[in-house]
């Protein structure tokens, strides 16, 4: 089993209308309803409810870069960082998600630097910083898979999880932002198991969208909505089955109600023809 999710765009204003609100959009998990500001008293409402609901509190994003060469713009994201960790922990959240920054201007852009032996050291500080601070006993910190910066497949991902070496490190899989080829492109299913293969159970949360590849030079690739691209839902989905039956597939990065409607059917779509079921 397998649980849909992706964002709330009704903007609930208490527990009982996010809880609603999920229902409505037919997801078994959604992101964190709350932000890190929110009073002990609020987190425990939000938390108690998805509980009473069987809805799954996939992740809080900490999107921020850790990695950035201003002090000021490193600390306030470490200390963001921190701050999801401590309320995902809080609220019950399968996992904290953060890409590992970037060395570049942009947060999350190539840079020359990024798939260095020095950045890796560094990402390597910046993770074990986060979680010994906050030392989550029923969350994970993880970081989001990406196509120019580690972790950028399946063996850096191991990599980062051996050199880190903390129990409350582990996996948030997004594939397509390790499409980054018309090697892998072509080939997708099988970095999908690849990445199951070698990361299995560390895999605490994963994101829905979809890739294409344009006929014209040299090589661009676009995300897209679900069913429009050519990722490999069945592979992804049977993959994720085999999971623990919590581990929740969010969408993102779609416009508006009606894409994420779309991409929502066309995923049941293929687990039905796959012979996958969705929780709850």
């Amino acid at each position: 089993m397998v649980r849909l999710g992706g964002p709330i765009l009704d903007r609930p204003a208490d527990p009982a209308a996010w809880v609603a609100a999920v229902r409505r959009w037919g997801y078994g998990a959604a992101g964190c309803p709350v932000g890190p500001d929110a009073d002990a008293a609020m987190i425990r409402a939000y938390a108690e409810a998805a509980a009473a609901a069987d809805i799954v509190i996939a992740e809080v994003g900490a999107w921020s870069n850790p990695l950035s060469d201003d002090p000021a713009t490193r600390q306030a994201a470490l200390d963001k960082c921190k701050a999801g960790l401590a309320l995902a922990d809080a609220i019950g959240a399968r996992c904290c998600v953060n890409i590992a920054g970037s060395r570049g201007s942009r947060w999350d852009g190539p840079h020359p630097a990024n798939l260095t032996d020095e950045t890796f050291d560094m990402i390597v500080a910046t993770v074990r910083e986060i979680i010994d601070a906050v030392q989550p006993t029923r969350t994970y910190y993880t970081l989001e898979t990406m196509p120019w910066a580690y972790p950028d497949s399946a063996d850096s991902y191991l990599a980062l999880i051996r050199a880190i070496d903390r129990p409350r490190f582990a996996v948030h899989l997004d594939p397509v932002n390790l499409v980054c080829s018309p090697q892998r492109y072509f080939a997708n299913g099988a970095l999908i198991r690849d990445c199951f293969a070698k990361l299995g159970t560390c895999i605490k949360s994963c994101h829905a969208k979809d890739i294409i590849l344009a006929d014209r030079l040299t090589t661009h690739l676009d995300e897209t909505v679900p069913g429009t691209g050519a990722l490999d839902y069945g592979v992804y989905l049977r993959e994720l089955d085999k999971l623990d039956p919590d581990t929740p597939l969010l969408l993102e990065h779609m416009r508006e109600r009606e894409e994420y409607e779309r991409a929502a059917d066309h995923i049941r779509c293929v687990a039905r023809a796959v012979g996958v079921r969705f929780r709850p």
